[in-house]
């Protein structure tokens, strides 16, 4: 039987979501009132206001309709009802997140919309829009580009996280959300309660966004470009406010500012909790973040050579294409400088690879989470050791700490399915006709919340082309990689279902 607290739950946070988009308007009202095309400016202020009125009405609705249910109070929230909150509520927001594309002047089509909200929400920062298409991003009026960006901004920390920090309705249920939102090989809270733990993960995350829009203002930015680069910064998702993302700007000091901010984001922010709250510089003493530090430079360092020594690019210019692609990729943020499409066979090899990692655990970051591969490293060298010495007593440590076996199991369960995954989706778009490179580059940008690839989504290219068929694919393949997958995959089961 369902559970009425999930009806109601879901209903506040469209409340939210709905509330969330009339900041967006207020751009488009400025600008239709300063700025010559006040047509298309003015019309979608109305578009958005409309989309957030039918937000918050349909989430109304659905809180009201359980709110005088017979013991509704008395229901506790278990942990099947979190995934199904998790699931159903990231489904529902990117459908009324796509109302303001679908209303707006552009008049984007159904599965456009959605694809682009989803891609937003889910910080794949993938785009349906680009200068090969019918709509280029600088087309969009700067109410619509704000709310493109906003719903990274939404999805970066997850908007059920930002719920469990504001709604104390939710009780104990709020540990279930956290855990199911928040996903990793453990999910941990920074303080005893989970209410707390949301507060401070959105406090410092907003304090970071704030900052980096303040930065990029003095850089050279008008705000309304600073804010739209920090949501798809610190979200680690991409969106930008121009087709040729970052390299428009034609700013070293941005590069690297926006460098240093996709860094911090990717990186575990119970650490930057420590640091900012307590004092404790604890980072080196992170196994986890050692790891993310030697993959950057490696990486960067490996890139370098091959574009130093077989391209005719300066040493300059070779080191920043080569950190900032690292670190884009790496971070799965997604921003571009250059188009690696065209770099040499070594670098667009280690670009791939780069699809898969992702930051670390407990960030805005997705793909599989540095975590993840470290414990698959350290569980073969434990096999290795036994095979050796049979009779040894060995265990699995990260940070001084025995990792238990079930924990163990399930990131080996997650690696095998991920790539399971990953390896379906690519045949399956490549039954709708994309070559082999771009099949199985966009199979590894949508799971792991990337954006560009190669062959036909490369840095410079968009999704536009893409048949709808393989569009609403690529969203579903999205969604599993926000959630990293057990969470929606769970709900497939039959054992799920039973009473």
């Amino acid at each position: 039987m369902l559970n009425i607290k999930i009806i109601n739950i879901i209903g506040m946070i469209l409340v939210f979501l709905g509330f969330s988009m009339i900041p967006s308007s207020f751009w488009s009202l400025s600008a239709s009132l300063e700025y010559k095309y006040t047509d298309q400016e003015f019309f979608d202020f109305i578009a958005i206001l409309k989309s957030s009125f039918i937000t918050v009405i349909s989430g109304l609705v659905l809180y009201l309709s359980t709110l005088y249910q017979k013991n509704r109070n008395k229901k506790v929230l278990k942990s099947r009802d979190g995934f199904v909150i998790v699931t159903l509520g990231w489904i529902l927001m990117a459908l009324f997140s796509s109302l303001p594309f679908y209303f707006s002047y552009t008049s984007l089509s159904f599965s456009n919309s959605f694809f682009e909200s989803m891609s937003g929400l889910t910080t794949t920062g993938a785009s349906i829009l680009g200068a090969s298409t019918t709509f280029e991003v600088e087309s969009l009026s700067k109410g619509l580009l704000f709310w493109r960006s906003f719903t990274h901004f939404i999805g970066g920390m997850g908007i059920i996280v930002f719920s469990i920090a504001i709604l104390p309705l939710l009780g104990i249920g709020g540990v279930q959300l956290f855990r199911a939102e928040v996903a990793g090989p453990v999910a941990e809270k920074i303080t005893p309660r989970v209410k707390q733990t949301a507060k401070l993960l959105w406090g410092i995350y907003v304090g970071f966004v704030l900052l980096e829009t303040l930065i990029l203002k003095f850089e050279g930015m008008t705000w309304h470009e600073s804010f739209c680069h920090a949501f798809g910064t610190m979200a680690t998702g991409g969106f930008s406010t121009k087709n040729a993302s970052i390299a428009a700007f034609n700013s070293p000091l941005i590069e690297y500012t926006i460098i240093f901010f996709m860094f911090l984001a990717a990186t575990s922010f119970s650490l930057h909790y420590l640091f900012l709250a307590k004092g404790k510089f604890d980072y080196f003493k992170d196994e986890e973040f050692k790891m993310y530090i030697l993959t950057i430079v490696s990486f960067t360092l490996i890139i370098f050579l091959d574009l130093h020594f077989n391209t005719t690019k300066i040493i300059s210019e070779s080191f920043s294409d080569s950190i900032f692609m690292t670190v884009s990729l790496l971070t799965t943020t997604g921003f571009g400088t250059s188009n690696f499409e065209f770099f040499p066979s070594l670098s667009k090899i280690c670009a791939f690879f780069l699809f898969f990692i992702g930051g670390t655990a407990g960030s805005t970051t997705g793909a599989l989470k540095l975590i993840r591969t470290l414990l698959v490293f350290k569980y073969l060298s434990y096999e290795i050791k036994k095979m050796i010495h049979p009779k040894g007593l060995y265990s699995i440590k990260i940070g001084g700490k025995v990792i238990p076996d079930d924990v163990v199991k399930n990131t080996l369960g997650f690696y095998l399915i991920y790539i399971l995954i990953f390896a379906f989706a690519a045949i399956i778009f490549s039954s709708f006709g994309l070559n082999l490179e771009t099949s199985l580059t966009v199979s590894a940008s949508s799971i792991g919340n990337i954006g560009p690839g190669l062959g036909s989504i490369g840095p410079t290219e968009n999704w536009g082309h893409f048949p709808v068929g393989a569009k609403w694919i690529a969203s579903f393949c999205m969604l599993l990689g926000r959630l990293e997958i057990f969470t929606v995959m769970v709900l497939f089961t039959k054992s799920f279902w039973k009473i």
